[in-house]
Formats: structure tokens, C-alpha cells, sequence
């Protein structure tokens, strides 16, 4: 069988912001029938380069050369990169929650004459991409009534109803549950193999790009490292591991993935009592039944379970009740009982919350790191309403410094940092606040392997201050590797409570589908 030609190449490409150089003679091959995954560090230059690829960063802004089909492409928009069969897919998806899957597949490209949309038309059109990809859906459905998964193959059918012949792929996994990942991946495998599509994934999580990819490509600070084939023997094994790509992406060899913690543990700090929670679109639907948690001085605790089960709705009805209606239950704090209706009680009372979604709840992105970080309790540095700049950047540099976050000033604004640094001034922002009790929900999400590592050690840091900790993870090995004890949640109850030294994934899932 000949191998595959080469259908795509990126040759030597650079692309340099104001005082940094983002890309540095990158080069990049994708054959046809491939999946290729690309990898490395938070800032590594992934999502830039694919960006100038789909036409993000149009043609003059970067030096370098693009062939595509063996055509050189100048694209000047994200049209352009369409209409040649390149459709990127982003980390957020763009979907119009109000409309349909048939509309939000056709927003730009719809099936019209004369200005008139053909609806018949673009509900059959809609179905035949659908069905490539199983989505059983009634195309009429509007997209918010989707969960993530299935919002997810609704970005992709819309990919395909483009005619694409390289679907780029970022973070497409980073919001989904194991079964949905595995769902998506697999699609990808039969894009390639029926449909002859070729795709480039980015992705963090490496077990899911040993388990795809037909070539791995590491970018390292801006620069191409070094590109990867993976053989496979009968068994579907890859001949390349976790720790090989890991080594090429930090250039060093990460030989505890999650640093050991020997810090005592002492008195119980926080504890929840028979916590009942509503869903407050719809009231009569109970979304938490009776749940009862501890945490202790210098503890981690994880909160393991699928999509939906519960943990974020009890971390943010705990939380100054930001979530749900028709709260019942107690929250105690050294045995004490408290109010924390409110999150200014809250973080009065020393509760802090790391939220899952770093860029629309976590920061101000158009603010600088110094504004985020002491916003959690601005009256720590203020007088009469008036903030003492002086102090104020005496603390962003304080949290910089402590937390290793890589910037060139605590001026930057937020939203140029990358993700693992994103997480960081997060972070930062509720330690200012003073914290005993620090609720990390899916606080990896979406960062590399390297920047993960260093999220460990902080979190390892602040439990042997004493710190009470509460980790919500959809990792599997994250929350065994992170936890002192681990509550199993499915269905807003709690199904079980086992020592994270000898918990396992079989049992972990048991307890899960026991419910």
C-alpha cells in the first residue's frame, strides 16, 4: 500500500506580537488519511500556529510559506482557509445556543435563493452530516437543549457541511466526559478511514492523543522540537508513552506526576450537612439530596463523578448560594454553624471557590494581573474606598513571585497569558482573599502537562499551611493522585467515601454506577 502524500505543510513559520516571539521557523507536515496531534506547553505556540493556518492571523502578519494540496495559500480570513477545505474548531465552542443544529450548521453558508431560505433544504442538508456522525437529533432541536458532547459533533458536522479536508481540533475534549471523549475520538478515526479527513488535534490530555494520533508533532517555547511517528501493535497499544511526549514537551523527564504530600492532618475545618439543593429552572427537580461532606486542617478531599453529577452545583450553592433554589442543609465551620447565603459572607467567612471556567468567571481578561489578583478583597489595601496602588503591587508581585506565574509585568493584561499562567492569577486571586477552606474545581482544565505540575505543588503548599482543600476533578488519576480521601458523587447524592492511598478507577466507577 503506498504511504500517504504529504497534504498539508507549514514551512518555517514565524510570527512575532510586540517584544515576543510567539512562532520561530515552525515546520509542520500532515499527510492525508492522518491524524496529527499537536502538543506541548501552555504558550508553546500551538493554537497561534493554527490560527495563521485558518486564516486567524491572515497572510503578511507571519513570515513563512503555507502549500496546501500542493497550492501555496496566502489566506487573508477564515473564509478563505473554508473555502480550501481548512475549518478550525475552537476550545469555545461557537454555537448559537437559541437556534437549531440545522441553523447553527448553515449561520453564513445558509441554503437560500433570491434571500429566502429553503428550510426543507437545510434540514435535509443537516441530516446528512448528522447521520455521518451519530447524532440521532431531530435537526429542529435548539442547540442548548444538547448536552456538551453532542454540541461538540454539532461543531463538526457544521465542519463537514463545509466540505472540509483538514479539521483542526482544539481542546476538543476539555469539557467532555470519558465516554463523550471517547465518542469524539473515535469519530475522528472514522473521518480518517472512511472519509479520508485528515485532522490535527491539539490536546493536553495525553492518553487520548498516545491513544489517536498517526503522528505527534511537539512545539517547546515557539520552536518545533521534534516530530513523532506512532506504530500500534494488534492490540491498538501505541509504541510511544505518556512520558516520552511529556519529556519532549518540558524537555525533562517528569518522574512524579503528582508530587508527594507528608503534611499532617488535623482538626476538621468545614463540614456540610444534609445539603439539599433545587434546580432553579425547574424548581420541583431536586439537584442535590442530602449530601454530607468534612474536610480537615491540611486535607485534600476529592470530588469524583460524570458530568452531572453534582459537584460544581454543590461547590457553588456552598458557595454563597450562587447556585440553586430551595436550599435546606447546614455549613459549619470549626464546628460552628454558619451563614454563608452570600458570597461576601463567604469569603468573609475564609470560603474561596477556583471555578472551572478561568476566562468568563475566574478573571477580568481586559483587566491587568494586578487588578485581578486583589479584586477577591479590596478592602485589604483600601482606605476610606480608596485602594493603595502602592500595596496593591506589592501583593500582584508577592503572588507572582510565589506562584512562579510567567509574565513580563503584573501590568499584562490577563487575557495574554496563557492558560496555566490564567490559572495562576486565579489563584492568586483567592489566597489574597485569605482562605481556609479553598474549593479547586477542574483547576487543570485545559493546561499542559508541565503547568499541571506545578498547580500539584501549589496545591500540596497550601495544605501544609493548613489549608482545608476541596478538588473537583473529572481526571480519574488527578483525583487518586491529588486526594487524601475521595467522596464519590452520582446523581446529587453521595455514593461513597474512600482513602484516595488505595482507591482505584474499577472502584471509583462502581460506587459512580451504583447509584
Amino acid at each position: 500500500m503506498p504511504k500517504p502524500a504529504v497534504l498539508l505543510e507549514m514551512k518555517d513559520i514565524t510570527k512575532t506580537f510586540p517584544g515576543v516571539k510567539a512562532l520561530d521557523n515552525v515546520n509542520l507536515q500532515v499527510k492525508e488519511r492522518e491524524i496529527h496531534a499537536l502538543v506541548g506547553e501552555n504558550g508553546a505556540g500551538k493554537s497561534t500556529l493554527m490560527n495563521i493556518l485558518s486564516g486567524v492571523y491572515p497572510y503578511g502578519t507571519y513570515q513563512g510559506e503555507i502549500v496546501f494540496n500542493g497550492t501555496p495559500c496566502t489566506f487573508t480570513d477564515i473564509k478563505q482557509s473554508e473555502k480550501a477545505g481548512i475549518v478550525i474548531i475552537h476550545q469555545e465552542l461557537t454555537l448559537s445556543p437559541y437556534l437549531s443544529i440545522a441553523e447553527n450548521m448553515f449561520i453564513g453558508d445558509e441554503r437560500a435563493k433570491y434571500n429566502i431560505i429553503n428550510w426543507d433544504k437545510t434540514r435535509d442538508d443537516a441530516l446528512v452530516y448528522m447521520k455521518k456522525l451519530g447524532l440521532n437529533e431531530s435537526p429542529n432541536t435548539p442547540v442548548n437543549k444538547l448536552g456538551v458532547g453532542k454540541q461538540q459533533m454539532v461543531e463538526i458536522a457544521k465542519a463537514l457541511a463545509k466540505n472540509a479536508k483538514v479539521l483542526i481540533l482544539d481542546e476538543p475534549t476539555s469539557s467532555l466526559n470519558e465516554n463523550d471523549s471517547e465518542h469524539l475520538l473515535q469519530i475522528l478515526r472514522e473521518l480518517r478511514d472512511k472519509s479520508n479527513i485528515s485532522s490535527v488535534l491539539i490536546s493536553h490530555k495525553l492518553n487520548e492523543v498516545a491513544s489517536v494520533a498517526d503522528t505527534i508533532t511537539i512545539l517547546r517555547d515557539g520552536k518545533t522540537i521534534e516530530t513523532l511517528g506512532v506504530e500500534r501493535n494488534s492490540r491498538g497499544t501505541a509504541s510511544i508513552s505518556e512520558d516520552r511526549i511529556i519529556k519532549g514537551m518540558v524537555g525533562r523527564e517528569i518522574t512524579d506526576r503528582f508530587p508527594k504530600r507528608t503534611n499532617t492532618i488535623g482538626d476538621v475545618v468545614f463540614q456540610v450537612k444534609d445539603w439539599t439543593v433545587y434546580n432553579p429552572d425547574d424548581p420541583e427537580r431536586k439537584k442535590l439530596d442530602k449530601v454530607n461532606i468534612s474536610v480537615r486542617a491540611g486535607e485534600v478531599i476529592g470530588l469524583a463523578g460524570l458530568v452531572g453529577a453534582g459537584r460544581t452545583e454543590l461547590a457553588t450553592s456552598i458557595f454563597g448560594k450562587y447556585y440553586g433554589v430551595n436550599i435546606s442543609g447546614k455549613t459549619f465551620i470549626d464546628g460552628k454553624e454558619v451563614d454563608l447565603d452570600t458570597i461576601p459572607k463567604a469569603i468573609d467567612y475564609g470560603v474561596a471557590y477556583v471555578t472551572e471556567d478561568r476566562k468568563e468567571f475566574g478573571l477580568v481578561l481586559i483587566q491587568t494581573i494586578k487588578e485581578n489578583t486583589t479584586m477577591s478583597k479590596l478592602k485589604k489595601i483600601a482606605k476610606n474606598s480608596v485602594v493603595n496602588e502602592h500595596e496593591e503591587i506589592m501583593a500582584a508581585e508577592e503572588y507572582r513571585r510565589k506562584l512562579n506565574t510567567k509574565t513580563p509585568s503584573i501590568l499584562q493584561l490577563a487575557g495574554n497569558l496563557s492558560g496555566g499562567n490564567q490559572q495562576k492569577v486565579v489563584l492568586a486571586k483567592w489566597l489574597f482573599s485569605d482562605p481556609r477552606i479553598l474549593i479547586l474545581d477542574e483547576p487543570t482544565r485545559g493546561i499542559d502537562v508541565g503547568a499541571k505540575h506545578e498547580i500539584y505543588t501549589i496545591i500540596n503548599d497550601l495544605a501544609a499551611q493548613g489549608m482545608a482543600c476541596i478538588l473537583i476533578s473529572s481526571e480519574m488519576p488527578e483525583i487518586i493522585g491529588m486526594s487524601d480521601r475521595i467522596y464519590v458523587m452520582s446523581e446529587g447524592r453521595i455514593t461513597a467515601e474512600l482513602p484516595g492511598k488505595t482507591a482505584t478507577q474499577e472502584e471509583i466507577m462502581r460506587h459512580i454506577l451504583s447509584n
